[in-house]
């Protein structure tokens, strides 16, 4: 990738039963897929806009993709956009809300995601995935935008 194209991805903070759906990315950092690196972080479900897509379709997608978990759009709402950059990529991040039930979720991407887990807000594993830690901020700051 070229290192001064900004590009457009997302973060699916899921709640249930006051839990939030996290994932750990492989410790791998060719396996953790992510152009932010990561690897052996945890993540909230999430990944890159396609070209075409609505953020809607996006967040489907990914959900669908990492967890197997079927989520409704109608149910998302919007709550973040962050701007997160480090040494190796840069991204504009859009954090979306789910709180509808939505069941177990699955693995269904082992070189990416090792486990999925639920997490009280006030006892999350660490390290937190930056980008997924700013949008859990946003939530609980009630700010869309944070510095």
């Amino acid at each position: 990738m070229d290192a001064k194209n900004v590009r457009v991805g997302f973060g699916v903070m899921i709640l249930n039963e006051g839990k939030v759906l996290l994932g750990q990315r492989h410790h791998d950092p060719a396996k953790a897929d992510s152009e932010l690196h990561g690897e052996g972080t945890w993540t909230m479900p999430g990944g890159k806009l396609e070209y075409g897509e609505s953020f809607e379709e996006g967040v489907v997608r990914e959900v669908l993709e990492e967890t197997g978990l079927a989520i409704d759009p109608e149910g998302l709402k919007f709550i973040a956009l962050n701007n997160d950059r480090n040494e190796h990529a840069h991204f504009i991040t859009i954090g979306f809300l789910y709180e509808a039930a939505v069941g177990a979720p699955r693995v269904m991407e082992p070189d990416e995601i090792v486990r999925w887990g639920w997490f009280p807000l006030n006892n999350l594993p660490e390290p937190l995935f930056f980008p997924s830690h700013k949008v859990i901020q946003n939530y609980l700051q009630k700010e869309i935008y944070i510095k």
